[in-house]
């Protein structure tokens, strides 16, 4: 071949290069209706559209296929898949012959004018003529259409209807646009535009699964690399990052729950095509797990991301690298917060402590902060760092769970001292992990223990719930309150879905998770005397799994201690009993309820009433802001009768004896 023939075979822009092999295709097609039906209209374009590319150069000159005009550099979209799909010959023609509809309108009104329906597609009968005039050739054509590797792969498909060789074929979806080097997917296939974050994932990155599964993405072999993390934000962001971290290119999909069909071998044509590494996110059906995608004819690797337990896989030829996510170590949360927020650099690990968000979260809070000073021209503090912390948080599900934005205090709690210094333990217990986890090494290895779990067992109106609103207040993060009775279903496996969706919401929003009348839920087990109880048992057995595994602060609050199932109590770090209030907490919890803006009548005594009604923290609120509306409807000052009507009123309420209109003195 001469070096000017050479020049025009080996073009090297992509669409470029596509069009030259299109016009060789086309070529061959003008000389064929010549021979065969030299009036038929058509052939004219045809022929300059061969000329264009070629000169004047004879066909015979084009010997051998795309493959063996090769150009030089890097392998184009074109070449990528021939070789990715092992294609022959023959099958790269056809791939041609059906993309020239796509290169230019005039192709599409040759193949309409010989189409039987008047199509703008090629049929079979015209690729035989074209590149099989044989009998031999034609029976290997089809067998190379029917189950070649191009057609395996999805490459191409034939329409059902009809006799073989009138059959239209057609492109996968796309696929021109691709080959073109044109960054344009299928609908069914929209990528997610996000760039991975990597700040704080260092220590996980270098962990053995992590290397392992780097390794195998490295080697370009057919592997799968599933991701797991009990949140699926999470593993999906983990998994954008391990496919990245080494240079690879990747693009990242959301995979529906239900696929359509051939969806699979569309995503493989295109990573092949674009030369990038599939991320793709597993959507849950509503009825889990679910089967893993199994992208049988995809040559390379692939990065799945799913929830943990929430995929089946069922031993495909694929092999399988595991790859958990496992909560990021303080030190590694300090580097994240020191390289968003370098201006709260002293405070990293205070921030560690409270707030261990994922890279992109961070990524997300620092834009909100960098936002906050352009237009207010305010720097990051601690306070803006809690809102953008809590404008973020993860939503909850479906209602089963109430988000509370704390506004109580120690100040205004009200606690014998020792219960005060077992909540200010609470606290300790998640502020220095670093220290006693990591430095010091303790607890090395055991899962959840990061997480802190707390019993507050009481009469109703001890403090409980605002114990726990406190703590989250001193946490920096909100309080979800679990609503148990959208919780737990009478459907077998509900529960426990909808309990790792309560487990998720809180890890993923950094709050405190409450429990409140948790021995409904967190109660004795049974003997089993029918399935109903043998499934109680194992809603149980799940939640004593998950409440080890959660890494964060979950409180159980209950009326009934005695209720608790035992395996329960001896996961909890904390217990602490709520008594009802002596006289002296009752006279503070009075004086903190009816502040110094309230109006007194000079006729109340506070230290009178707490001694005589021996109330709970909970009954003396309600019957302050009573007595307070009752006094503002009167046009008076807060006086001792509109307390005692109040009290009287909470009393019959929570069916407690009322001691009777007296003082103690």
């Amino acid at each position: 071949m001469s070096e000017s023939l050479l020049s025009l075979a080996a073009p090297r822009e992509p669409a470029a290069r596509l069009g030259f092999e299109a016009a060789l295709v086309a070529g061959r097609l003008a000389a064929f209706q010549r021979r065969v039906m030299p009036e038929a209209e058509g052939i004219g374009f045809l022929e300059r559209a061969y000329a264009r590319a070629a000169g004047d150069a004879p066909l015979e000159a084009w010997a051998g296929s795309a493959l063996d005009r090769l150009p030089g550099g890097e392998l184009q979209p074109l070449d990528r898949l021939a070789l990715g799909f092992d294609l022959s010959p023959f099958e790269l023609d056809f791939l041609l012959l059906l993309g020239l509809a796509e290169e230019h309108e005039g192709f599409a009104d040759v193949f309409r004018a010989l189409h039987p329906t008047g199509r703008p597609l090629p049929t079979v009968g015209l690729a035989a003529q074209l590149f099989a005039p044989g009998d031999a050739e034609r029976r290997s054509l089809r067998q190379v259409l029917e189950a070649g590797p191009a057609r395996r792969a999805g490459v191409f498909d034939l329409e059902p209807d009809g006799p073989f060789f009138l059959r239209t074929a057609v492109l996968a979806e796309g696929l021109w646009s691709a080959l073109q080097g044109i960054d344009r997917w299928p609908a069914r296939l929209t990528p997610e535009r996000l760039a991975p974050a990597f700040e704080g994932l260092a220590g996980w990155l270098d962990g053995d699964a992590c290397r392992a599964a780097r390794a195998s993405l490295a080697a370009g072999e057919p592997v799968t690399v599933v991701v797991t993390a009990e949140d699926l934000d999470t593993a999906a962001e983990r998994a954008a990052a391990l496919a990245a971290t080494d240079g690879l290119a990747t693009v990242r999909l959301v995979w529906p729950a239900v696929a359509e069909a051939g969806l699979e071998r569309l995503l493989a044509v295109h990573a092949v095509a674009r030369a990038v590494l599939p991320v793709v996110r597993l959507t849950e059906p509503e009825a889990g797990p679910a089967q893993a995608p199994r992208f049988d004819t995809l040559p390379g690797p692939l990065v799945l991301a799913a929830r943990h337990g929430a995929l089946r896989l069922d031993g495909g030829p694929r092999p399988v690298v595991q790859v958990p996510c496992e909560r990021l170590a303080p030190r590694d949360l300090a580097e994240l917060w020191r390289a968003h927020v370098p201006e709260l650099a002293g405070d990293a690990e205070l921030l560690a402590a409270r707030y261990p968000v994922e890279p992109a979260e961070a990524r997300g809070i620092a834009a909100d902060l960098a936002h906050r000073q352009r237009v207010t021209g305010q720097p990051a503090d601690l306070a803006a760092v809690v809102a953008a912390v809590r404008g973020r948080a993860g939503g909850v599900v479906g209602g089963a769970v109430q988000r509370v934005q704390p506004t109580a205090r120690w100040s205004s709690l009200v606690l014998p001292a020792p219960k005060l210094g077992l909540l200010r333990e609470v606290l300790d217990r998640l502020l220095h992990q670093r220290q006693v986890l990591d430095d010091w090494a303790l607890l090395a290895g055991r899962p959840g223990a990061r997480g802190v779990r707390a019993l507050f067992s009481g009469p109703p109106g001890t403090g409980k719930t605002y114990s726990a609103e406190v703590l989250a207040g001193e946490l920096g993060v909100d309080l979800l309150v679990v609503d148990l009775s959208r919780v737990v279903s009478k459907w077998i496996g509900e529960t426990e879905k909808n309990l790792g969706e309560v487990f998720a919401a809180a890890e993923r929003a950094r709050a405190v998770l409450l429990f409140d009348e948790a021995d409904a839920l967190f109660g004795k087990r049974t003997e089993v005397s029918d399935a109903h109880d043998r499934y109680a048992n194992l809603e149980t057995a799940y939640l004593l799994a998950r409440l080890e595994r959660f890494e964060g602060l979950a409180i159980l609050a209950t009326n009934l201690r005695q209720n608790i199932d035992q395996a329960f109590c001896r996961r909890l770090e904390f217990v602490v009993d709520f008594d009802e209030p002596a006289r002296a907490e009752r006279e503070a919890l009075w004086r903190g309820h009816l502040p110094a803006t309230a109006p007194l009548d000079d006729d109340v005594c506070l230290a009178d009433i707490a001694a005589t009604y021996p109330l709970t923290g909970g009954l003396i609120k309600n019957a302050a802001v009573a007595a307070a509306f009752r006094a503002a409807a009167q046009g008076c000052a807060i006086g001792t009768d509109h307390l005692l009507h109040a009290i009287r009123r909470e009393c019959e309420k929570a069916g407690k004896a009322f001691p009777g209109a007296r003082h103690a003195h």
